[in-house]
């Protein structure tokens, strides 16, 4: 890609980035947008001059070396020095403030993005620290569009519904043991928890073919799961008694069977779309229900990008290309994930479907350094939460935008958390004599 060529694709992305924003944020108005809808999420208006001030401290300040904007609300900004609970007692910005701040930070972006060297030095060899930030109100949109799902009221956000399924997707695909590429060193917007490629060994093992979907944990919940510690890690049932869980978030009892409230509109749950608001906890206990397991997260991307035919690793199941709507439910196109089998042209060379979109996946890894990783460009994008604090999850939702969205990409969360758009599938090991 020339340097021109460059310099449009990052005009674009950030052009089609902030209008997500914008549309998230122009749905409610400002008593909505200054509100905290869940003391698990900041105010809408914290995230819409977050972005900007990230904007602002990594591309104006420390690519452009310009005079800052707004120096004195960057600690407001700071999420590492205020929890989102205590969010709403900070004198923000307010939404016109905001937006003003936003467009200002953003004429400056463009102007320098005509002016700077695409190359050079690793902040912006091409376009990384552009890419960097388009990635970060990419996650923040995501965040966001969590946020209205969590907002009570009548529904302010409408999309098409996603496409039926196409294709009976049902039972377990084998994985060839041996080892493969995991991670990458080439992908040029990579994030240093990608970083570097490396070699897994990883030995066969099976992995279902979609995600588990509604009909299925609804089978779970009607056994009794919720109700039998025997499912259950120590960890996962005294989170169960604690939080008193016995559903996914958002589902409600309909009576025989279960609704579910999203994004303001109650309606039943359809029985062919991947589950999703469901905690680590939950999905671990439902595989140990069901006779499996969670994958690993090396599992998970071998399964995603290993291709037998060639050996190689791919960007995406389907390829190296980037995603098309055709693809993957990805991007908010719809709002909600997409029935198992709509997306046969995005499965992966062994037949696994909808690994990208649709749902966040839990694997059962910790959220760790690969070997050789080194903090990019600063410290507290990952290294900081590594640790078994954390649980990772892979793949993307139908919230998560191409842009941060990879066959590489780490998402990670405590285990608890299940505000996300959060899904799993299940894995096992072979049975004696059988091929994996």
């Amino acid at each position: 890609m020339t340097i021109e060529a460059l310099r449009g694709r990052i005009g674009a992305e950030l052009e089609r980035t902030r209008e997500r924003t914008c549309a998230l944020t122009d749905a409610v108005d400002g008593d909505d947008l200054v509100k905290q809808h869940s003391p698990l999420m900041s105010p809408l208006v914290w995230d819409l001059a977050h972005v900007g001030n990230q904007e602002e401290l990594w591309l104006v300040r420390d690519v452009g070396g310009l005079e800052p904007v707004r120096c004195d609300i960057d600690h407001l900004y700071d999420a590492f020095k205020h929890p989102r609970r205590d969010r709403p007692a900070l004198p923000l910005l307010d939404p016109a403030q905001a937006r003003a701040y936003n467009r200002t930070v953003r004429d400056k972006v463009l102007d320098l993005l005509d002016r700077t060297p695409l190359e050079g030095r690793p902040l912006v060899d091409n376009g990384f620290a552009f890419g960097m930030i388009a990635q970060h109100e990419q996650q923040h949109d995501e965040t966001m569009l969590a946020t209205h799902q969590l907002r009570a009221g009548a529904p302010v956000l409408s999309a098409p519904p996603p496409p039926p399924s196409r294709v009976a997707v049902s039972g377990e695909v084998p994985v060839p043991g041996g080892p493969f590429r995991m991670g990458t060193s080439i992908e040029p917007w990579a994030l240093d928890n990608e970083r570097p490629e490396h070699e897994v060994d990883v030995p066969a093992f099976f992995l279902d073919a979609a995600p588990v979907t509604n009909r299925r944990y609804a089978e779970f919940i009607a056994d009794g799961g919720y109700a039998d510690p025997r499912w259950w890690t120590p960890e996962g049932w005294a989170h169960r008694l604690d939080a008193g869980l016995e559903a996914p978030m958002h589902w409600q009892r309909d009576g025989a069977g279960w609704a579910y409230r999203r994004f303001g509109r109650v309606e039943p749950i359809a029985p062919d779309e991947p589950v999703v608001h469901v905690c680590f906890h939950e999905a671990k206990a439902y595989a140990t229900w069901a006779g499996k397991r969670l994958p690993t997260e090396a599992e998970w991307e071998k399964a995603a990008r290993f291709d037998p035919a060639s050996g190689r690793s791919r960007r995406y199941p389907w390829g190296d290309e980037d995603p098309e709507p055709h693809h993957a439910n990805l991007g908010q196109r719809h709002l909600s994930p997409a029935p198992v089998g709509a997306y046969p042209d995005g499965a992966s060379p062994l037949g696994i479907h909808q690994l990208i979109g649709d749902v966040w996946e839990w694997v059962d890894t910790d959220f760790h350094p690969y070997p050789g990783f080194v903090a990019f460009p600063y410290r507290e994008y990952s290294e900081v939460f590594f640790g078994p604090a954390y649980k990772v999850l892979r793949g993307g939702s139908f919230g998560a935008d191409p842009v941060a969205c990879r066959g590489t990409f780490r998402n990670w969360d405590y285990p608890i958390r299940r505000q996300i758009f959060s899904g799993f599938r299940c894995a096992r090991d072979p049975l004696a004599g059988e091929a994996g």
